[in-house]
């Protein structure tokens, strides 16, 4: 459990206008108004209500889950300018829906070798549960590519024709030149600042309607997943001229695989800082003085990671019981880590290989299908008076 300290810097700006007639933080707290006793009793009171009230997550990634069937009105969580731009929007949405499953199995992908692995929750309009009501580097990273993934969906989806409300890139157009000379601006560019701006208006809204220490954390991360994708726009160009000779070329902008930005957030996410409010409460300081200033470009955090290894409700870890391990590596995959010290079980199982594959003429492979027996190492499940410590 954090130390009362911990807790009282990440709430401190819900709290900061008790007994100040100037500072205004939020609605929660505008009324704290009165001095003298009755005042900071109202306060004590408001500090225990926001200590044991936990903060709603992010309930737009559950359109995700809707699939085609958006009902803005239906959809948890969403304050009023999101569900606005979800009425007013219904293509759009659908777009970002689609973009939902695309992020989270990214997200799968970057950590399916990590104690914690990205899971979602089934039903569950908070989508990933109570794990990412702690601001740990794990928030941090959702929230990254969750407002990347958003912002690569509305792109696609402007270059294939789908949205009303854009098209390519109006901006590239005529003769430009490069490093291998001029070319002409032709195809179809990847809108990249419309995804970036809806996404932006539409992901941050509900950060903005609350002035705390994790609405900064989410506005900050929520801004590296959008310059991300961005970051891996590249130039494609198609060549005109005799054999191919390249004479004349015709050149679009265009994003790269969201791989790239899954990778460039997971390697943000190793390099994390954690991060403290200023006193001011517009900004951050480092937490360690040895360590280096966050710049735009980091991923923030405020608290530290469970360690995920038993199933914790109050902390929304699932821990790495059944989990499958690799018994001869040394990394995060390995069993010695993966398992967290409680050992593995081994099965044997038959798998179905293809094997003596012959190319034939013309033009196929064509394999035998191979029986091998193969183990399987999955982590032990905790010892019983081990896990009744954790729930």
């Amino acid at each position: 459990m954090l130390g009362l300290n911990r807790i009282l810097s990440l709430r401190a700006s819900r709290i900061r206008s008790c007994g100040s007639p100037v500072a205004k933080l939020s609605p929660r707290s505008s009324s704290c108004q009165n001095s003298g006793a009755s005042s900071r009793i109202y306060c004590a009171c408001l500090l225990l209500l926001l200590l044991v009230t936990p903060r709603v997550d992010s309930s737009w990634w559950y359109i995700g889950a809707l699939g085609a069937r958006v009902i803005c009105d239906n959809i948890p969580g969403l304050v009023n300018k999101q569900r606005h731009l979800c009425q007013r929007h219904p293509d759009i949405m659908q777009a970002i829906g689609e973009g939902t499953k695309e992020w989270i199995r990214e997200c799968q992908h970057q950590f399916r070798h990590h104690r914690w692995n990205c899971s979602t929750l089934d039903r569950d309009h908070t989508v990933f549960g109570r794990v990412l009501l702690r601001s740990s580097r794990e928030a941090a990273f959702v929230y990254a590519i969750s407002s990347a993934g958003v912002v690569y969906a509305l792109t696609r989806a402007c270059s294939q024709g789908e949205l009303k409300t854009c098209n390519c890139d109006p901006h590239k157009r005529g003769r430009d030149s490069d490093d291998r000379g001029d070319f002409d601006w032709g195809g179809c560019s990847d809108n990249i600042n419309y995804g970036i701006k809806f996404a932006k208006a539409f992901i941050d809204a509900k950060e903005r309607t609350v002035r705390d220490a994790r609405a900064l954390m989410n506005l900050h991360n929520n801004r590296c997943g959008r310059t991300a994708v961005k970051r891996f726009m590249k130039l494609e160009c198609k060549c005109h001229g005799v054999s191919g000779s390249c004479t004349l070329r015709t050149c679009w902008m265009a994003m790269s695989d969201f791989r790239k930005t899954g990778d460039y957030l997971r390697r943000k996410y190793n390099g994390a800082i954690e991060v403290t409010m200023n006193q001011d409460g517009t900004g951050f300081a480092v937490a360690n003085k040895a360590f280096r200033k966050a710049t735009k470009n980091d991923l923030v955090y405020f608290e530290n990671s469970p360690d995920y290894c038993l199933q914790d409700k109050t902390a929304g870890s699932l821990g790495t019981a059944g989990r499958v391990c690799n018994k001869t590596s040394r990394g995060t995959d390995g069993c010695e880590v993966m398992c967290c010290g409680r050992g593995y079980d081994t099965t044997r199982v038959k798998q179905i290989t293809k094997c003596e594959c012959k190319f034939k003429w013309c033009c196929a492979v064509e394999c035998k299908d191979c029986e091998e027996a193969v183990d399987i190492h999955t982590c032990k499940a905790p010892k019983r008076a081990e896990w009744l410590e954790q729930t």
